[in-house]
């Protein structure tokens, strides 16, 4: 195990690469990622079933029985369905959250997709949201897909990060600079 990712994180990162290859291999990866989405907003908008997934007393028997019933109502793939049954059958399904979030990870980099973050002042338009994608993926060579939050605090300007790359122009940025300036002089 890597000196720096937690046991969570890589065992999440094991299984995640697994289904993976398993359902790339199986030609079965469009939709098992369209079923992970699924699964991924039904559990973030369900508390008891997150609860329900995350306790450990809960037994196999019961997990498996809202596998079963999750699996059947959205018609999740065989690969996904028995990959549940697995994590549940070796007690990881508590991990199943970082597993789905590493999972559609993979996914967007084998489309070449590369993740920003993008914060602004105020709201911007869909066609801003893609001009400034557009031009950012033209100059980087990758199709930048944005996290976009408002941040009304910023007071105007934006800031943006790729990766360890960071682009601040926010007037609230430009305010905290001449104030440490004044400070130093």
């Amino acid at each position: 195990m890597s000196a720096n990712k937690s046991f969570s994180t890589e065992t999440s990162e094991r299984y995640s690469r697994a289904l993976f290859e398993v359902t790339k291999e199986a030609g079965d990866l469009d939709k098992t990622e369209t079923d992970i989405k699924i699964f991924k907003f039904v559990l973030e908008n369900s508390l008891e079933l997150k609860n329900f997934f995350s306790n450990p007393t809960q037994s196999i028997n019961n997990h498996n029985n809202v596998n079963d019933l999750l699996s059947k109502k959205f018609s999740f793939s065989k690969n996904l369905k028995n990959f549940f049954s697995l994590l549940i059958e070796k007690r990881r399904i508590f991990f199943v959250s970082k597993i789905i979030d590493s999972f559609l990870k993979l996914c967007s980099k084998k489309r070449g997709e590369v993740k920003a973050s993008l914060i602004s002042s105020k709201e911007l338009s869909e066609s801003e949201l893609e001009s400034i994608s557009k031009d950012l993926s033209s100059s980087m060579g990758s199709i930048i897909k944005f996290d976009y939050k408002i941040d009304k605090e910023l007071i105007g300007g934006l800031k943006l990060q790729l990766g360890s790359f960071m682009i601040d122009t926010s007037i609230k940025n430009k305010l905290k600079k001449f104030e440490q300036q004044m400070i130093e002089n």
